[in-house]
């Protein structure tokens, strides 16, 4: 695919080698979108080495993005949930988190769930906007348990997006 600005883009599975790459476009991601707007209990575990201790574990579920041969964002879904998406500063406004985005709904609507969701965090406006514009409805507000440490898990208060409509089917591919 063309992005804007002419960049092709190409959409991958993620390989192993890619976790240091989705280690550092992962920690920069988080914390433009979520510092500041999720609890201290959270915050305190997502330094940048928690990202490159968690970025091998993500790889198997991700889709990468790659321009000019260097990854450029990332998108992890498993199972109905786009767990995670990501796109370095250099790309966004290209087009990339669209393309990795639909490219997440229908890694979803393969794996048999035509309305996947995402989870974002209040007080990012910039994503609420995005997703919006990509066709996703704000569900309303719920506690997303995430896992900080082996049995530790922090409740982060959310909106839950969901794809309206039908998903791309396989056939759209």
């Amino acid at each position: 695919m063309t992005g804007d600005g002419g960049r092709t883009v190409t959409l991958r599975d993620a390989r192993p080698d890619d976790a240091p790459r989705l280690a550092e476009i992962w920690s920069t991601g988080w914390l433009d979108a979520h510092d500041g707007r999720v609890p201290d209990a959270l915050a305190a575990h997502r330094t940048p080495q928690s990202f490159v201790e968690r970025a091998p574990g993500v790889v198997r579920h991700t889709r990468v993005a790659e321009v000019a041969g260097t990854v450029v964002g990332f998108a992890a879904t498993v199972d109905d949930h786009v767990d995670q998406l990501y796109v370095d500063a250099s790309a966004r406004g290209t087009g990339v988190a669209a393309a990795l985005l639909a490219d997440a709904a229908r890694v979803a609507a393969e794996a048999g769930h035509v309305q996947p969701w995402l989870a974002v965090v209040p007080g990012n406006e910039r994503a609420r906007r995005f997703y919006e514009r990509q066709g996703w409805s704000d569900e309303g507000p719920f506690d997303l348990r995430v896992d900080v440490a082996p049995g530790v898990g922090v409740d982060v208060p959310c909106r839950r997006y969901r794809l309206a409509g039908p998903g791309p089917s396989a056939a759209d591919g």
